[in-house]
């Protein structure tokens, strides 16, 4: 499917389109986080850490994480726009409570819509290890623009 083709549809059909073509978001794709998971209001983002996300103390840089955590909240936001809509993140509270490793195994990024306004969204993710440890929360405020902001 042609990026052209894209803002013609709904923001969900769009989503799974790209899921559907094998495509995954440009920055999570390089630094191997993985959109794997996407219903309205809903997505799920995995990636399995290993040394090349580590920080200078031997763990999961914070970044990492919270770009895990900031991709789902924007996806889950997304997948609600009506088509022609798009978003920007102008907020996000990360929360870290447990540090990752490359022995965590595959972390799961879950993002939900909380609300959608005309000219807002707000989401929140939270991060599980692979035993299904909670180890991040965000919550996001995003700013909503194209056709959602005009209605």
């Amino acid at each position: 499917m042609s990026q052209d083709a894209l803002p013609q549809i709904d923001s969900l059909d769009q989503v799974r389109a790209m899921l559907a073509a094998g495509r995954q978001p440009p920055l999570t794709e390089k630094l191997g986080i993985f959109l794997v998971e996407a219903d309205y209001g809903h997505c799920v983002f995995e990636a399995v850490p290993d040394g090349s996300s580590y920080n200078p103390m031997g763990t999961v840089h914070g970044g990492f994480i919270a770009t895990m955590l900031d991709s789902a909240c924007g996806i889950a936001a997304h997948t609600a726009l009506p088509p022609g809509s798009s978003y920007t993140t102008l907020e996000l509270k990360v929360s870290y409570m447990r540090a990752l490793s490359n022995q965590s195994g595959t972390v799961k990024a879950i993002g939900h819509l909380l609300s959608l306004g005309k000219r807002a969204a707000f989401a929140d993710a939270r991060l599980y290890d692979g035993k299904g440890k909670l180890c991040a929360t965000a919550t996001s405020t995003l700013l909503i623009s194209g056709s959602a902001a005009k209605s």
